[in-house]
């Protein structure tokens, strides 16, 4: 450790710019895996459809599909509030 600190201490002294810029590098590395952001996010990438569906003109003739975005048919993002 000894050794450590007295590198540190010896590239502050002579190349302070190349040190700072080499410590926000290696904390934009090790930061996504210490974030508790990540978790969530691999948690909604994980339950979010990779397609879309297409809208549709209701004719009449479409029971199961609803004629209004509001209407209380269909999935209603249960799996958003189990979360």
């Amino acid at each position: 450790m000894a050794g450590i600190g007295a590198f540190l201490k010896r590239m502050w002294d002579k190349e302070p710019v190349i040190l700072v810029s080499c410590v926000i590098g290696l904390t934009g590395l090790c930061l996504p895996y210490i974030s508790p952001y990540t978790k969530y996010t691999e948690m909604l990438n994980a339950v979010m459809p990779r397609n879309y569906p297409v809208p549709m003109r209701d004719d009449g003739n479409m029971p199961d599909i609803p004629a209004h975005p509001c209407e209380t048919r269909g999935d209603r993002l249960e799996w958003l509030k189990k979360l």
